[in-house]
């Protein structure tokens, strides 16, 4: 199944492992403005299979696509290898990356909607044995959708309206409209540039009052290293950001505004642990560079395992258990808020998977129905820990897994990356018995078909927390409890 952040197809995935999807981050752009001065408000608008360690990232799968990033901004994720925690990162997935389109164009984002719309180099799909999520890239789409409207609203009518003699309309709390109109305000677009002039869209939301913005890493990777950041509302106010912190294995980011304005009001936060499948879902987002848009679906499944990558020869890979809705999800979404049927964030959209055929006939991959957001419960510890230190700490297990695509479980390797042991001495799975070539195949209830799947549930949970492991050796089956240990940093 092909999963982009928005990406490519990619190969099918095990019936249990991490669906590739792509991720409907950012979508490509061409060389953002190269204005230095403070923003002002704007007026509204593949390595084979390895093994992958499970101690730093359980494995480094393809990752998936986010939802839209900059034109060739969006930073791809790679598998871990079988090495252990130490050994970060793993070799890149071979699948193809999020970010499909003509030649390959768009990373994660909608491009810029400028008046010439300027095309974006693209990236290719990137997947694992787990469903890719594909990065959204807007590239021609974006442009062409643009320019569909802006004609639209110069073209003369003819249509004869009638008075107005209705009464006025009311619209209960619990409505989409009543949802929307409240959660708008806390919602921006995110433009994203990089030191080479690339560039793309992509979505976050008011995580607090200080100014601090979540979305995906996908969305800002680009504007890391001296890049420029910039973050409109919906009312057009204009601020330029800086990023906080970003967790690429995670894809989560924190960027805040610089001067920001006083009457902030964050999006109140829900809990995805509470989430049922059939409840309602509102997605807010900027696909193909649409800003503001916003639409609705329901939860189709949970924990649904994900993992990916823009295919780039230095990409790492993202996982995630994450939550899968047929809300309407395309390249621009990446990093906006999927709400509740109350306007609760429950989830962040990060990837898609989507047909080969793109969207505006750009080639570039659209919704299907298939949307997989990051779980809020998982989001919010990743954010709190950027905002505290800047850095991501992760959950692990110590041990290296394979990442072939199987569906009998996550093997540990016999030998771990770059030559180091695959069972960290001393690590979690060493302490608990765990030898090279057992199978895991449950973590606590969760069964375990795959390296990303394990992965992917070690990460929901955090450094210190106990769990079972169930395993196979030599036939028979065993279990385990086990402390899960912690790495700080992607590095």
């Amino acid at each position: 199944m092909n999963t982009e952040n928005e990406g490519t197809a990619v190969p099918p995935a095990p019936s249990a492992p991490p669906v590739p999807v792509e991720s409907p981050a950012a979508s490509p752009q061409a060389a953002a403005p190269g204005s230095d001065a403070p923003a002002t408000p704007a007026p509204p608008a593949s390595a084979p299979p390895g093994t992958d360690r499970e101690g730093a990232y359980a494995a480094q799968a393809p990752a998936y696509g986010p939802a839209g990033t900059a034109a060739g901004g969006a930073q791809g994720h790679a598998f871990h290898s079988s090495a252990p925690d130490t050994a970060w990162p793993p070799p890149p997935p071979t699948t193809p990356a999020y970010g499909g389109g003509d030649g390959g164009s768009g990373g994660w984002g909608a491009p810029y909607q400028q008046p010439a719309p300027k095309s974006g180099r693209g990236r290719g799909g990137l997947l694992a044995a787990i469903l890719i999520a594909a990065l959204a890239a807007g590239g021609l789409g974006g442009g062409l959708g643009y320019t569909l409207a802006k004609n639209n609203d110069e073209t003369a009518s003819t249509t004869v309206s009638a008075s107005d003699t209705g009464g006025s309309v009311k619209r209960d709390p619990g409505t989409v409209a009543a949802v929307a109109a409240k959660a708008l305000p806390s919602t921006v677009t995110i433009e994203a540039e990089s030191t080479s002039g690339e560039g793309g869209t992509g979505t976050g939301f008011v995580f607090d009052t200080q100014g601090h913005i979540v979305t995906n890493n996908h969305v800002v990777a680009g504007a890391v290293d001296g890049g420029k950041l910039t973050a409109t509302f919906p009312d057009g106010r204009k601020y330029d950001a800086e990023v906080v912190g970003n967790a690429q294995g995670y894809d989560v980011a924190v960027i805040k505004l610089k001067n920001a304005p006083a009457n902030l009001k964050p999006l109140p936060l829900g809990d995805s642990d509470k989430v049922a499948v059939g409840d309602s879902t509102i997605a807010i987002g900027a696909p193909f560079g649409l800003s503001d848009t916003v639409t609705t679906g329901i939860i189709s499944a949970k924990d649904r395992p994900v993992a990916s990558s823009d295919g780039s020869a230095d990409s790492k890979a993202s996982y995630m258990s994450a939550l899968q809705t047929d809300a309407s999800i395309n390249p621009g979404n990446s990093g906006g808020p999927l709400l509740d049927a109350q306007g609760n964030v429950i989830g962040i959209n990060s990837a898609i998977q989507s047909s080969s055929n793109g969207g505006f006939g750009s080639g570039q991959a659209g919704s299907i129905g298939l949307g997989f957001a990051i779980p809020i419960n998982q989001a919010k510890y990743v954010a709190q820990q950027l905002i505290k230190t800047g850095k991501p700490v992760y959950a692990k297990i110590g041990a290296s897994v394979s990442l072939e695509d199987t569906t009998d479980g996550a093997q540990i390797t016999d030998q771990g990356t770059g030559g180091t042991e695959p069972v960290e001495p001393g690590g979690p799975a060493d302490k608990a018995g765990l030898q090279p070539g057992d199978v895991i195949t449950k973590l606590d209830d969760t069964v375990i078909d795959s390296g990303p799947t394990l992965i992917g549930e070690i990460w929901t949970h955090q450094p210190g927390d106990k769990v079972t492991i169930t395993y196979e050796r030599d036939g028979k089956e065993h279990t385990a409890e086990l402390t899960l240990g912690s790495r700080v940093g992607d590095g």
